[in-house]
C-alpha cells in the first residue's frame, strides 16, 4: 500500500540550465524561467536544485515525488507541531511509514550542473518556438487592414495551457513524468 502525498512546497531554483542551442532569435529572447517551469510543471524530472517539503499521509510505502531528491528531515506530526522521526527505509528506495501520520520530509530536489538529456532540451527547443511563434506575453489576437480586405486572427484561448501538447514537447517529455 502506498502512502498519499498531499501537500509539496517547492522553492523555485537559483538558475535554471542554459536554453539549448539553434533556438530562433525570438525563441532565444524569452526567459529561461519561463520555459523552465512550463516543463518542470509537467515532469518529475528537475535539472536544477531547489528545497522541497512533502507532507504525506500514511501508512504504507513513500518515495520523493521529484528526482532527483534528497531528503534531509523527517518528521511527524504529533497535534501541535512536528517531531523528529527515524523511519525505515522501503524496498523501493522510499520510506516505510508505520502510521497514519502526517509526515514531513523535507530536503533538495534536482542538481545543479546536472547533463539534461537532448530530449528534454529538444522539448526546450519546441516549446520555446511555439511560444515565440504565438506571442506568449499576452497577444490573443492580431488583425490587419489592407484596402478592401480586412482580416483578423482570433488564438484559441486555452493555447497557453495546450502549448506543451500543440508544441510536441509532451510527447517528448513523457519518460520523464513519474518519480
Amino acid at each position: 500500500m502506498d502512502a498519499t502525498t498531499v501537500f509539496i512546497a517547492e522553492g523555485t531554483p537559483e538558475a535554471y540550465p542554459d536554453a539549448p542551442d539553434g533556438l530562433s532569435t525570438d525563441a532565444a529572447a524569452l526567459a529561461p524561467a519561463l520555459i523552465w517551469g512550463r516543463l518542470e510543471a509537467y515532469i518529475a524530472h528537475r535539472y536544477s536544485e531547489r528545497t522541497v517539503e512533502w507532507i504525506v499521509e500514511g501508512p504504507g510505502t513513500w518515495r520523493p515525488t521529484l528526482k532527483p531528491a534528497t531528503v534531509s528531515t523527517t518528521e511527524i506530526w504529533n497535534g501541535t507541531g512536528w517531531d523528529a522521526v527515524t523511519l525505515q527505509a522501503s524496498p523501493t528506495g522510499g520510506y516505510c511509514l508505520p502510521g497514519v501520520g502526517p509526515y514531513r520530509f523535507t530536503g533538495t530536489a534536482g542538481v545543479d550542473d546536472a547533463t539534461v538529456p537532448a530530449m528534454v532540451l529538444e522539448a526546450y527547443r519546441r516549446l520555446a518556438e511555439y511560444t515565440a511563434e504565438i506571442n506568449f506575453e499576452g497577444i490573443d489576437a492580431r488583425s490587419m487592414s489592407v484596402p478592401d480586405v480586412a482580416t483578423q486572427e482570433q488564438a484559441s484561448p486555452s493555447y497557453r495551457a495546450r502549448a506543451l501538447q500543440d508544441s510536441g514537447a509532451a510527447d517528448l517529455l513523457r519518460n520523464y513524468r513519474r518519480a
